[in-house]
Protein backbone atom coordinates (compact mmCIF):
# COMPACT_ATOMS: atom_id res chain seq x y z
CA UNK A 1 0.00 0.00 0.00
CA UNK A 2 1.42 2.82 -1.00
CA UNK A 3 0.93 6.10 1.12
CA UNK A 4 1.82 10.00 0.59
CA UNK A 5 3.71 11.35 2.88
CA UNK A 6 0.72 13.17 4.85
CA UNK A 7 -1.11 13.93 7.49
CA UNK A 8 -3.50 11.45 8.09
CA UNK A 9 -5.89 13.56 9.85
CA UNK A 10 -5.54 17.19 7.73
CA UNK A 11 -3.84 15.44 4.71
CA UNK A 12 -1.70 18.23 4.35
CA UNK A 13 1.37 17.10 2.37
CA UNK A 14 4.63 17.18 3.92
CA UNK A 15 5.65 19.86 1.36
CA UNK A 16 3.92 22.33 3.63
CA UNK A 17 3.96 21.35 7.35
CA UNK A 18 6.35 19.22 8.53
CA UNK A 19 4.95 15.15 9.25
CA UNK A 20 6.55 12.26 11.67
CA UNK A 21 6.05 8.62 10.44
CA UNK A 22 4.30 6.48 12.81
CA UNK A 23 4.01 3.02 12.46
CA UNK A 24 0.62 0.81 13.41
CA UNK A 25 -0.20 -2.66 12.57
CA UNK A 26 2.83 -3.40 10.85
CA UNK A 27 1.91 -0.22 8.36
CA UNK A 28 2.95 3.56 7.90
CA UNK A 29 1.35 6.59 8.66
CA UNK A 30 2.67 10.29 9.18
CA UNK A 31 1.15 12.93 10.87
CA UNK A 32 1.70 16.51 11.71
CA UNK A 33 2.04 18.27 14.70
CA UNK A 34 -1.20 19.85 15.13
CA UNK A 35 -2.59 16.69 15.19
CA UNK A 36 -0.02 14.65 17.37
CA UNK A 37 -2.16 15.55 20.42
CA UNK A 38 -4.92 13.48 19.34
CA UNK A 39 -2.52 10.24 18.29
CA UNK A 40 -1.41 10.59 21.78
CA UNK A 41 -4.58 11.49 23.97
CA UNK A 42 -7.16 11.38 22.14
CA UNK A 43 -6.33 8.29 19.40
CA UNK A 44 -10.13 7.27 19.51
CA UNK A 45 -10.60 10.60 17.57
CA UNK A 46 -8.51 8.55 14.89
CA UNK A 47 -11.73 6.09 14.49
CA UNK A 48 -12.03 5.91 10.08
CA UNK A 49 -8.53 6.88 9.87
CA UNK A 50 -6.89 4.17 11.44
CA UNK A 51 -8.67 0.33 11.98
CA UNK A 52 -9.06 0.05 15.81
CA UNK A 53 -8.63 3.29 16.64
CA UNK A 54 -11.66 2.99 18.62
CA UNK A 55 -10.25 0.22 20.64
CA UNK A 56 -6.98 2.41 21.83
CA UNK A 57 -7.10 4.28 24.81
CA UNK A 58 -4.67 7.77 25.34
CA UNK A 59 -2.26 8.47 28.03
Amino acid sequence: MSQDKACLVCKKPSTEVPVTKFYYQESEFYICPQHIPILIHNPQELNGLLAGADKLTGG
